[in-house]
């Protein structure tokens, strides 16, 4: 599985990280509800399962992404200022690029 955290993201996420008391806590990317072919994603700390994928990211950021769900993999975590301060996640390579 693929994923792909942008900087912004990285920052604001290494920052949740070394405040975190647990640090065999990893980030986990997961859909909270989907239909068709898009998926509304949710963000959570968390530890490895059986059926998960632990995947390292170019920004240091280590994923906990569920290998049984298509829609996670090639997941895009962003953080946007503008207009919205926030996690933005999304997953370019199904064709879902927000939410509607």
């Amino acid at each position: 599985m693929n994923a792909k955290i942008t900087r912004n993201a990285a920052k604001v996420i290494q920052r949740e990280l070394d405040n975190e008391t647990d640090k065999e806590l990893k980030l986990r990317v997961k859909i909270t509800h989907k239909h068709g072919d898009h998926a509304h994603y949710a963000m959570d700390l968390d530890k490895p399962g059986e059926h998960d994928e632990v995947v390292e990211t170019d920004k240091g950021i280590t994923l906990i992404l569920d290998r049984r769900e298509p829609l996670l993999d090639g997941v895009k975590v962003d953080y946007l200022y503008f207009p919205q301060e926030g996690f933005v996640v999304t997953n370019p390579s199904k064709g879902n690029n927000g939410d509607h």
